[in-house]
Parts: C-alpha cells; sequence; structure tokens
C-alpha cells in the first residue's frame, strides 16, 4: 500500500479506500456484521486505513456496521470519514436537515453508532449553496472542533463543478474535498482541482469505477436488475458509458492490466487527489482495489512505463 498526506489535516491516509455506501443496503442486498467484518478486517490486511461512510447510507445503517467493526479493534488505527445533511427513509429517499442544531443531533447520532468519541472527517454532504452558506452552521461545527468530537471539516460537493463551495474552504476551515472523479468525469480537473491545489486541500475521489461502469465486468448491452442502483440510470447514457467503457478498455488499458486496477490508478495520477474510495461488496473486491497501489508513485503520480 501507498500513502499520501490528506491535505494540511496532518494524517497519513492510504491512497486506497474504502467506500461503503453499498453497506446501506441500496445496492442490490443487506450486508451483516459477519461480512462487513470480513470485508474491512481485509482492508486493514492490505494496508487500508480509510473508510468513508455517511450518516445516510441507510438510516445510519452502514455507520452502525462499521461500529461493529471498529468497536473490536484499535480505533486509532483508521481515518474514519463520515458526511451529514440528510436523512434516509425506507423507500430510499432522503429528507434534508441542514439547521446547526438538525447537524448536531446527526453527528452525535453518528458518533453514537461508530462507537467512537470522534470522526476524523466530517463532511458537509451534497448540499446547495444556500445551505452551505450558513455561518451558524460553521461555527457550530468549529465548536465541535475544538471539543474534540471532530478532529478535521470537509465538504463533499454534489455538483463536480462547484467551486462556491470549495473556493470557501479556507475561510470555513474545510481541509478536505471529496468529489466524483474517474475516466468517465474529468469535470473537476478544469476548476476543482486547481482551487484544491491552490488551497492546499485534501482530496478524496468517489465513484471512481464510475458505479462500476470501469470494473471490466460489464459490456455494451449489459441490462442491471431492478434491485441495482444503476437500474434507475436512464438507459440512453447507460449505453453510452458501456460503449465508451469498452472503447477505453480497448484503446487505453495496457495489455494485461486489470481494468479497475488501471481506473482506480489513473485517478491518482492526477497531482490534486490524494486517495480514491471505491466501494468494497467482498474482501476479493478489497483485494483487487488494494492492487492498484502498486502502480501508483508515493510521491509524484507515475507513467504507467515507469510503474
Amino acid at each position: 500500500m501507498k500513502y499520501r498526506q490528506l491535505g494540511q489535516t496532518g494524517l497519513k491516509v492510504s491512497v486506497i479506500g474504502v467506500g461503503t455506501w453499498q453497506l446501506g443496503g441500496e445496492w442490490g442486498k443487506p450486508y451483516t456484521q459477519q461480512e462487513t467484518d470480513a470485508i474491512l478486517d481485509q482492508a486493514r490486511e492490505s494496508g487500508i486505513n480509510l473508510i468513508d461512510t455517511a450518516e445516510c447510507y441507510g438510516d445510519h445503517t452502514s455507520e452502525s456496521l462499521i461500529g461493529g467493526y471498529l468497536a473490536r479493534g484499535r480505533r486509532e488505527d483508521w481515518i474514519v470519514a463520515t458526511k451529514f445533511g440528510h436523512h434516509f427513509h425506507e423507500n430510499f429517499t432522503r429528507s434534508q436537515e441542514w439547521s446547526p442544531e438538525q447537524v448536531l443531533s446527526q453527528l452525535e447520532a453518528s458518533l453514537k453508532v461508530l462507537r467512537t468519541d470522534y470522526v476524523d472527517i466530517y463532511q458537509f454532504h451534497s448540499g446547495t449553496d444556500e445551505v452551505f452558506d450558513q455561518d451558524a452552521l460553521w461555527t457550530m461545527l468549529d465548536k465541535q472542533v475544538q471539543a474534540g468530537k471532530i478532529r478535521h471539516l470537509g465538504t463533499s460537493i454534489g455538483s463536480n463543478d462547484n467551486l462556491h463551495q470549495v473556493e470557501a474552504s479556507t475561510r470555513i476551515g474545510s481541509k478536505v474535498i471529496q468529489v466524483v472523479y474517474n475516466r468517465l468525469d474529468r469535470l473537476p480537473e478544469e476548476r476543482v482541482f486547481p482551487s484544491c491545489e491552490e488551497q492546499q486541500l485534501g482530496v478524496l475521489a468517489r465513484v471512481p469505477l464510475a458505479s462500476g461502469y470501469l470494473s471490466g465486468k460489464y459490456k455494451p448491452g449489459a441490462v442491471f436488475p431492478d434491485n441495482d442502483v444503476r437500474h434507475r440510470h436512464e438507459a440512453e447514457q447507460t449505453r453510452l458509458k458501456l460503449e465508451e467503457v469498452e472503447r477505453i478498455r480497448t484503446q487505453e488499458i495496457p495489455a494485461g492490466m486489470d481494468m479497475s486496477a488501471w481506473a482506480l490508478a489513473w485517478c491518482l495520477k492526477h497531482p490534486a487527489v490524494t486517495a480514491v474510495i471505491p466501494g468494497c461488496k467482498s474482501p476479493e473486491q478489497v483485494i483487487a482495489n488494494a492492487a492498484a497501489a502498486a502502480y501508483v508513485g508515493d510521491g509524484h503520480p507515475q507513467t504507467w512505463q515507469e510503474a
């Protein structure tokens, strides 16, 4: 495994993290504590130390499973990032909860189910600029940082081109930006990444496998089952993505290289990106994701030839 400094947080994170949206039950199956433990045990054995979750991956479901795991071992070995701003409902919808009072309540609930006294990174989660621009919200969160319940604040931007929230980072004390970034979606390169580099922000690239499209498993014409979140994607966009993936497979990936490892390492070649946080449905997927670190330099990104 390789590690990088996460902006100015002082945290040294593995370049491959564990995304845990799937633990909330929206990706086709519910997860047991035993299954979660096996995934995180493998992550630890692979040298991964970064877990990303959210209060609305289920109704604190993902956090609760992670908390069950953390209660078994050394909390200090893990960098846990979670988020705030929503409440999950049983029909896979989410309501918005952005007032300082609501967010404080969410934080306390997250700490309780994570079975920890603090979160390493607490992230504003895909909210509008209007709710972002609440001085009272950031004042309350700063007090929680001072109280030791939050080590560092972050912003998970909903739009890949939300420069307003990124540029405000230094002012509000947010040290980490989370953004969708992958070979199929390069928009952050235009404005978001330059601002992150200027402010020396840590960057977590979510959806680095483009919701699995870049995993190498799906060919043009693939159909996703009704209980898979990708079934909700617009049909024409799915068709175009699968066709582009096939082009990438045949024209860009070096011979003999696994597509998912290539896709993760591709994200990490950008100098603004600190780590990627792919979802992991099994210990085997953790191993496959961790293998991408072999193609990543410790300092400046390497070319494929150098790797």
